[in-house]
């Protein structure tokens, strides 16, 4: 009988090799799920991860890990400070649509303007966007106790009505033709997230995560505040006794995912996507919750685990396109990354051990 039994300390060498097992197993199992749609396995694998690297066209695709890796590792962050301290946003993605819809409004708002001004007010727009979005249910929760992930969650599908409204009202395009969406951003120089370098992806996007990585980093090794993250996500209790004050905890770190998805949005809607439609939201605020936990909640694990979740993005269109096969396929791979990463997870904290059936 196979039982399993609780480790007096969480094993650290199962935590350090978790996402490079999840990873592996996601593989495997992938492999079989390819198989059982007709496809061959270990060519589908290889499309998936090495094409995008090391292919044909390699030096196309790239630049577009940066472009698909930027917002997953920008929002990943802001979600790992509040998952150490045990408050869980699962709004980002709504978070990073209102970043999206504040941050071109504010663009289109000036309109053919050219000025220099205009892209730091969208960033400013985009950021707060964001931060308003994640405070309803911090507020919520702080003054009434509500459960944060069930209003972060929420707010999501009223994010995505209100961009579905604003593709089709206030944002749309008057010179249009009556099709739904935004001017081009691309278009209005002013407003454009353009290449720093040109043919190598590296945008403004790019470099806020960065700055968001580095940061997170000093302030979780290096600042009182993060020792308040770490502590009330390890000990709530010793975290009372030490003094940390849990409303202030809840506003900082929902705010603060909340503004980095926010200014997500803005840096994708400026730059790769362009414009606001209806279907601008791709997903990354629920992806990003893989990446956070592949990433080990560490800001240089996300930074990697963001790398990793690009390819499969840019490694997955290939494959559609090249081997047939469907979207779905490709998003059943990407969920079961986490959840071997989470079944894998287990066994830091337990040990499987074999123990005879007693007989009565």
């Amino acid at each position: 009988m196979i039982v399993l039994e609780k480790r007096p300390q969480p094993s650290q060498a199962w935590s350090m090799a978790t996402p490079a097992v999840a990873v592996l197993a996601t593989m495997v199992f992938g492999g079989v799920l390819f198989a059982a749609l007709g496809k061959n396995p270990i060519e589908a694998i290889q499309t998936i991860f090495w094409e995008p690297l090391f292919g044909e066209h390699a030096s196309y695709y790239r630049p577009q890990l940066l472009i698909k890796g930027a917002p997953l590792v920008l929002i990943a962050i802001g979600l790992s400070l509040g998952f150490k301290a045990g408050i869980w946003n699962i709004g980002a993605e709504g978070q990073y649509i209102m970043g999206a819809i504040v941050g071109a409004g504010v663009g289109l708002a000036f309109y053919p303007l050219e000025a220099w001004y205009i892209f730091p007010l969208m960033i400013m727009g985009g950021a707060l966007g964001g931060w308003f979005w994640a405070m309803i249910p911090a507020l919520l929760k702080v003054k009434f106790g509500t459960n944060e992930i069930l209003v972060s969650l929420m707010l999501v599908y009223v994010a995505e009505q209100l961009l579905a409204s604003m593709s089709l009202g206030l944002l749309k395009n008057p010179q249009g033709y009556g099709f739904p969406g935004s001017r081009n951003l691309q278009s209005y120089d002013s407003a454009h997230n353009a290449e720093l370098f040109a043919g190598t992806g590296m945008h403004w996007g790019v470099v806020a995560a960065l700055i968001a990585v580095i940061f997170a980093y000093v302030l979780l090794n290096r600042h009182m505040l993060g020792f308040h993250i770490r502590l009330t996500g390890e000990a709530p209790r010793a975290a009372k006794f030490a003094g940390v004050h849990p409303s202030r905890l809840i506003l900082f770190c929902l705010g603060t995912s909340g503004m980095l998805a926010g200014l997500a949005g803005l840096f994708e809607v400026a730059g790769p996507a362009g414009q606001i439609t209806i279907d601008f939201n791709v997903g990354y605020g629920f992806t990003a919750i893989i990446v956070a936990f592949l990433g080990r909640l560490h800001p240089v694990g996300i930074l990697l685990a963001g790398g990793v979740m690009a390819l499969t993005y840019i490694g997955g269109d290939i494959a559609q396109s090249k081997l047939g096969l469907p979207a779905s396929a490709i998003q059943v791979f990407q969920g079961m990354l986490l959840f071997f990463l989470l079944a894998l997870d287990l066994l830091t904290n337990y040990r499987i051990r074999a123990a005879r059936k007693e007989v009565a």
